[in-house]
């Protein structure tokens, strides 16, 4: 008669990843913490600086840009370029909501800035449709141009460290995946 339960047992050990990683990880903690903070800085940035500085203006909006970007990169730069066609827009739309409920939030407290004066809660809708579409477009053109440079950089390595056959593969692999999905789709 055959065993169901072995006589060994086998020890597993699970390493679990620095907080950092796992942070990086998880969509929703990485869309929460960019969502915040990016409002929050949003908020200090025009009540705090000089608002008829364009200098200041342009620093700022870089600088909330350049944390958007960044925050961007580190969540999807752990998952292959396939896997960025649902994580980018989720990330923005998740990012984008936070980010709304963070306005809702300063904007019930009378701390919400839209341009020289304070936003009203009549003023939030039309601040959340903005907030929403230029996330979305925003991080859907900069993942675009991120994958576009990834590909290439990995092309370029897998060149430089003669291993042809491998680039030959990957692009026999991918034309026959269009080949297979070219032959699923229904005549007209």
């Amino acid at each position: 008669m055959k065993e169901f339960f072995p006589r060994t047992a086998h020890v597993w050990t699970l390493e679990e990843p620095p907080a950092l990683r796992r942070i990086t990880l998880s969509l929703p903690y990485m869309a929460l913490l960019t969502g915040l903070l990016l409002r929050a800085w949003r908020s200090f940035a025009l009540t705090h600086g000089a608002p008829d500085s364009w200098l200041w203006v342009g620093g700022t909006f870089l600088a909330g840009m350049t944390f958007l970007f960044l925050m961007t990169t580190l969540h999807i730069g752990n998952y292959t370029l396939r896997a960025w066609l649902w994580r980018v827009p989720a990330f923005a739309a998740l990012e984008s909501g936070w980010e709304i409920v963070m306005s809702l939030g300063l904007t019930a407290l009378g701390l919400e800035p839209l341009g020289a004066e304070m936003a009203e809660l009549s003023d939030w809708m039309p601040t959340a449709i903005r907030i929403l579409s230029w996330r979305l477009l925003g991080v859907s053109l900069f993942a675009l141009v991120l994958a576009v440079v990834v590909s290439i950089v990995r092309r370029i390595i897998l060149a430089s460290e003669d291993r042809t056959t491998t680039a030959v593969r990957i692009r026999r692999a991918s034309s026959e995946v269009a080949v297979v999905r070219d032959d699923n789709t229904p005549s007209p």
